[in-house]
């Protein structure tokens, strides 16, 4: 019996792959991205203790919900492969049940272990914080040598993925910044989409609560030109713009 530790559930959610998803947020992240929403989820046994099997039976439940909308699991985090034996065990139990499977991860994983959840996967939302290794450690706290291989994995083993990235001013929303994305990812494959994510200050508050040092406090949200514009750079390079 595989136990895990869940920070939150959301049953109908749109914004996590295709369709109507069945989201699993799971606890613990080794990464502390200064902008981060959910510091709540850092922390492995801050969350709530679940089985593979009660979590599969909620998902069993909602599945004439997200089905209709061609949707399906989406696993996430913090980061979900932290808890890899757990998420392994609940991909495989949603496969066995012909789920569409999606797993929302920063890549900063063990490139043996991600390869070992490939077979029992539809989609990986691969959230790319920024491609400067010195910039990534300054923003993150960690390397980003894994998230980058991860890439070559889903290359190599022809794993459809959408790449994520965060615009946050004064960090990675510059023209040069997306432009350097735009050229790593031009020849992509198996890359199906591209999505440029306008930071927020949401969870700022929870910072606040857990008496962490919120450092972006000054920093403004992204303006939809700003958006726009740096879209456009990408379009540049004919990739699949979200």
């Amino acid at each position: 019996m595989t136990v895990g530790y869940i920070h939150s559930i959301e049953t109908l959610g749109t914004r996590d792959g295709p369709g109507v998803r069945f989201v699993v947020f799971l606890q613990g992240c080794p990464l502390r991205c200064k902008y981060c929403h959910n510091p709540d989820t850092w922390q492995l046994k801050d969350g709530q203790k679940i089985t593979v099997e009660q979590l599969i039976k909620k998902i069993i439940r909602s599945r004439p919900y997200f089905e209709r909308s061609g949707g399906g699991v989406t696993v996430s985090g913090g980061e979900p492969t932290l808890q890899f034996a757990f998420t392994l065990e609940l991909l495989k139990k949603c496969k066995e049940e012909n789920i569409h499977t999606v797993l929302d991860t920063s890549g900063c994983t063990d490139p043996d272990k991600f390869r070992q959840l490939i077979p029992y996967l539809d989609l990986v939302l691969l959230d790319i914080k920024e491609l400067n290794k010195e910039r990534h450690l300054a923003l993150t706290g960690v390397s980003n040598d894994k998230t980058l291989e991860v890439v070559k994995i889903m290359e190599k083993e022809k794993q459809p993925y959408w790449i994520r990235h965060v615009v946050v001013p004064g960090y990675t929303a510059n023209k040069s910044n997306i432009a350097s994305l735009g050229r790593f990812l031009k020849n992509k494959k198996h890359l199906a989409k591209v999505e440029l994510l306008p930071y927020h200050k949401l969870g700022e508050y929870k910072w606040e609560e857990l008496g962490l040092d919120y450092q972006l406090t000054d920093v403004a949200e992204p303006s939809t030109q700003l958006m726009q514009e740096l879209n456009s750079i990408l379009e540049q390079y004919n990739l699949n713009i979200a």
